[in-house]
């Protein structure tokens, strides 16, 4: 994410400390944990059945070694039968013995172990000899009913009615963890109502690859499909278990809700890229280490910016299956770290005063053969049209600067109302970056030039230094202020929480460029000229174009006067789901129903107030059990005097705020218990915290959860 942000700290000497043991008893150092990748490297991918793996079992079931690479096999019974079981001796092999048909259920952000659902099944049975037999059908495979009643709905189904069906998703391939084989898919109700995160995406990337290609084919370019590229960059914390488990709050919501900064934070720039923690690297590796045997390609793991704060990133690849195996990354981060004496932190926003996580959605265009539709060189070279570069180019500005409520609707989470536009992420305001080439190159497109080969300038740098030959670096720098910035072949949408499942962003982004696309090929049908429609389009939207510092004093008062979207708001960014134009918009482009989009705000005001209510009951216990206690002992008598107000106070709007009558006023009286009576009342408590010595203060403290590398292994003796 980079940048730093400085804090200063009032916090009295002695309350700096490393552990002591009379006090304190550090976690023991865990053993060494190394792993060869090379030596484990016939293993990686094994996992997958796709690709050569599975190329062997299908040849013997009679099917072609490619049958995967398109999802027209699912539609033929006998087919699915041998795929079956081809991926029964494949599993046998690999010792799995069960099967699960994995969802996404709806409203699972945040707090839920992993954020997919599913029942686990043998895939053996026992015949009348006794004797034991593998049984999977190709109808196992394909579908499967489960019980939906304890899921979210949002009203979309009668209490009494609580089939869930799931359907296989060709598009993401079968994995195996453990002795379980991963089945992913979709879950529909009896109605065929979606009640889950990743059917809109699927009928989202549908829309998209049939007006891609019916836009593209009226400009002379023929294409097999249009599909979606993303790449997920995640972020996270580690830290020490011990610390953890005092911290009732980090373990009921995810994030601190009182905590004094320590004496030491980000300010001095010191830990972004840092060389990794010993501790911390070795659970990176076991975690990259399941995820290659699942052939998930993760690519990079580096230090954050904050403290304890580490990424991994992925290579590119198509929506559904990237978001797939980032649901399994952040399952592999809620369990791996727990064996090496950590815990992995999701939360968007888990400490006050350095920087949150986010989820960087890396979100390209291309198609099965791999041309990059905003790789403006590449795509002209291939279809020998230089104006379908900038015509493609202008229908995602378009798709911003008209929905700009979608996308900041798409990444509203309790979390990011911590995080965005707090110098650490792209404030709430919707906008594009494109980089002043790319911005004049549409400039001159808009009034009038056609057929110019977009190629961007290189600009070459040379160090002066005998030995060291010129380098060749892109011309625009990079713009880390922008919610949304051009970065050369690819958007990426910066603002997007790191506890989130990132469906609905995907599902935004394919429906509105699809429309975008679907209206150039409407009025070319009419008889216009698709680079005057772009051109039009560009003209409309381009005060959503900002090449400036998104964090800047300025911008949000230019923003206004451009008329661009700004919901600061979480809650009323979740009802604009609800406007008619949004759900004109999905249903139009058969994405999703109006009641489903209804259903889908229900849940998201649901699950922001469920959080704050969690959290609010979790202040009154910490501030009871632990605060009140803490500060009697050193008769801190006007401080326990208000932190008795303070929990009057927290319960009366707690109960105001759970009465409300409905999901939107209960959401929205949560935002207010959560961002103002909260926060003061913190301020209490962290005031108490600098006045109690360290042997009678009860929670772990900012210095012992964020300074792994001092704190972990102390009692070993270790250094790290």
């Amino acid at each position: 994410m980079g940048g730093c942000q400085s804090h200063m700290s009032t916090m009295p000497f002695d309350d700096v400390h490393m552990y002591d043991a009379t006090l304190t008893p550090p976690p023991s150092a865990p053993p060494p944990y190394e792993i060869n990748f090379e030596a484990n490297r016939s293993s990686y991918g094994q996992n997958r059945f796709m690709g050569t793996v599975a190329a062997k079992y299908l040849v013997k079931q009679g099917l072609p070694a490619n049958l995967l690479s398109t999802s027209d096999w699912t539609l033929d019974r006998e087919t699915a039968h041998k795929v079956a079981k081809a991926i029964i001796e494949w599993a046998k092999e690999r010792g799995a013995t069960m099967t699960v048909h994995c969802f996404q259920p709806l409203g699972s952000a945040g707090l839920r172990l992993g954020q997919t659902a599913g029942v686990q099944n043998a895939m053996f049975n026992f015949n009348k000899k006794g004797e034991l037999e593998y049984v999977f059908t190709g109808d196992e495979l394909i579908q499967g009913e489960s019980d939906g009643s304890s899921f979210h709905n949002g009203g979309l189904r009668a209490t009494h009615t609580a089939g869930g069906y799931t359907i296989l998703d060709p598009t993401s391939p079968v994995f195996i963890r453990g002795d379980t084989v991963f089945i992913p898919t979709m879950f529909v109700s009896w109605h065929g109502i979606a009640i889950d995160e990743k059917t809109p995406l699927l009928k989202s990337m549908k829309v998209l690859g049939t007006q891609g290609k019916r836009l593209l084919s009226k400009l002379g370019y023929e294409v097999s499909n249009i599909i979606p590229n993303i790449g997920l960059e995640q972020e996270f914390f580690l830290i020490p278990r011990e610390a953890y488990y005092k911290r009732p709050d980090l373990q009921f919501a995810g994030r601190t809700i009182m905590g004094r900064d320590a004496a030491r934070g980000q300010e001095l720039c010191d830990h972004y890229m840092a060389p990794l923690n010993q501790v911390a690297l070795a659970c990176m590796q076991e975690i990259m280490h399941e995820g290659f045997k699942m052939g998930c390609p993760f690519k990079t793991r580096h230090r954050e910016v904050a403290p304890n704060q580490y990424e991994c990133a992925p290579y590119f690849g198509l929506a559904s299956t990237q978001i797939d195996e980032n649901l399994v990354l952040m399952q592999l981060i809620d369990e791996i770290p727990q064996k090496h004496g950590l815990v992995g932190i999701l939360h968007e926003k888990p400490f006050n005063h350095v920087n949150g996580s986010g989820k960087h959605n890396n979100f390209s265009l291309g198609t099965p053969e791999g041309v990059n539709l905003m790789n403006g060189p590449q795509l002209t070279a291939k279809s020998g049209n230089a104006d379908i570069f900038p015509i493609v180019i202008s229908a995602v500005v378009r798709a911003m600067f008209v929905h700009g409520d979608l996308f900041r609707m798409a990444i509203a989470s309790p979390g990011n109302d911590f995080r965005l536009g707090a110098c650490e992420a792209p404030p709430s305001i919707m906008s594009t970056y494109l980089g002043q080439q790319l911005t004049d190159y549409l400039d001159e497109f808009r009034k009038g030039k056609r057929n110019v080969v977009y190629t961007p300038n290189k600009v070459t740098v040379d160090l002066g230094i005998d030995g060291v030959a010129p380098v060749k670096i892109p011309a625009e720098d990079r713009n880390r202020t922008s919610p949304f910035p051009y970065g050369g072949h690819r958007f990426e949408f910066r603002a997007a929480g790191s506890s989130q499942n990132v469906s609905m962003i995907n599902t935004v982004l394919c429906t509105t460029i699809a429309e975008s696309f679907q209206m150039i090929a409407d009025q070319m049908d009419e008889g216009k000229a698709a680079a005057d429609v772009a051109a039009e389009m560009l003209n409309e939207s381009w005060d959503v174009i900002f090449n400036g510092n998104g964090y800047s004093k300025e911008w949000p008062i230019e923003a206004e006067r451009r008329r661009l979207c700004r919901i600061d708001s979480g809650v009323e960014a979740c009802k604009k789901l609800t406007d008619k134009k949004n759900k004109d918009l999905f249903s139009k482009m058969n994405v999703m129903k109006p009641d489903e989009c209804e259903a889908r705000a229900t849940i998201m005001y649901n699950h922001y107030a469920g959080t704050v209510e969690i959290e609010a009951k979790c202040m009154v216990d910490m501030i009871q059990q632990h605060i009140i206690p803490s500060a009697t002992k050193v008769n801190l008598t006007s401080q326990v005097t208000q932190l008795t107000a303070a929990v009057k106070k927290l319960e009366a709007d707690l109960h105001a705020m759970e009465h409300k009558d409905t999901s939107y006023d209960k959401a929205t009286a949560a935002r207010v218990l959560r961002l103002e009576t909260m926060v003061d009342i913190r301020k209490i408590c962290d005031a108490v915290e600098a006045l109690v010595p360290p042997s009678l203060w009860t929670l772990a403290t900012y210095k012992e959860l964020l300074f792994l590398d001092f704190n972990h292994g102390a009692r070993a003796g270790m250094t790290l």
